[in-house]
């Protein structure tokens, strides 16, 4: 086996289990709205999730784990990620916001989740896009 396999095997695996964690988002609330359903599309071809799994993934997203990234660049590229799913119906639940703090803890943010997650919200709601989101935490 050459390490260029393992290596995209581990890759797969990470944007499959992030895609995971996202959907989880996206059914917190019981329903997947034409706005989410739209951000989910897009996400899993970003992420080069297959159809199958795609699919598998709606059907038992619970059964994926989370696989935190070791680095701070990558959490919170995955936490941008996230609270726009929370927020791609333009309402931030409680439900979505409950799951969101304990995806954060999931991923490695060591500090207060709830802090975490109210500015994160905000930082969505004003349209921030990705650069200027992760700007804002460090």
């Amino acid at each position: 086996m050459s390490i260029s396999y393992i290596y995209s095997s581990g890759f797969k695996n990470r944007n499959r289990d992030h895609f995971a964690a996202i959907v989880r988002v996206a059914l917190s609330d019981g329903i997947i709205t034409d706005e989410e359903q739209a951000f989910l599309n897009r996400t899993a071809i970003n992420l080069e999730v297959e159809e199958e799994e795609y699919h598998n993934i709606l059907k038992n997203a619970d059964q994926y784990k989370i696989n935190p990234p070791t680095n701070t660049q990558n959490r919170l590229e995955r936490l941008y990620d996230l609270t726009r799913m929370v927020y791609a119906d333009n309402i931030a639940d409680e439900g979505e916001k409950s799951l969101l703090r304990r995806l954060v803890t999931g991923l490695g943010f060591s500090t207060d989740a709830e802090a975490i997650v109210n500015k994160a919200i905000e930082l969505v709601v004003a349209g921030k896009d990705e650069d200027e989101f992760i700007a804002a935490f460090k």
